[in-house]
């Protein structure tokens, strides 16, 4: 029992980093310069830049602005300074090597039982499960019919014995 507890609990959650130093503010708004300044020197407006780079317009305004709350996350963020670097002729690497990863701290709860979190239909645990209870099933319905196979079987012979 304690195998599939541990299963379906989830211990760990993970929480983005409030704490933001002075220095990833800093990096961020010298990508949004560089970009910014690359994008006006080959005459590049942003909807131009958007549809040769085939990144949303509004990415490219907030990594230009330096709108935190629309730029998305490292991984995402990576691949688009990439992307960018390729489409504005910068220096390779010159964008990613400002940008940073931001810190994800792994944050020790209870242990609870998340019922709401627990996906059915896409997980491992879940398949396991189904296939526990089609097991379950299987067995319960084939206890059931030889048990009432017998006592037909039995009504049966009696029956004929009746009727003799």
């Amino acid at each position: 029992m304690n195998i599939l507890k541990n299963l379906f609990l989830f211990t760990k959650k993970s929480e983005k980093n409030k704490d933001f130093s002075p220095g990833l503010v800093e990096q961020y708004v010298e990508i949004a310069k560089l970009v910014k300044e690359a994008r006006i020197e080959q005459n590049l407006t942003i909807k131009e830049l958007s549809y040769i780079s085939k990144i949303p317009e509004r990415i490219i305004n907030s990594i230009e602005n330096n709108n935190k709350n629309i730029r998305p996350e490292y991984p995402f963020i990576r691949s688009i300074l990439i992307k960018l670097e390729e489409c504005l002729v910068l220096k390779k690497n010159t964008l990613l090597k400002l940008a940073v990863k931001e810190r994800k701290i792994l944050k020790k709860e209870e242990k609870d039982f998340l019922f709401r979190k627990f996906d059915l239909i896409n997980t491992w645990q879940g398949s396991l499960l189904y296939f526990f209870i089609l097991v379950l099933t299987i067995f319960i319905l084939k206890r059931y019919f030889i048990f009432n196979v017998n006592v037909i079987e039995i009504q049966n012979i009696e029956n004929q014995k009746i009727d003799k």
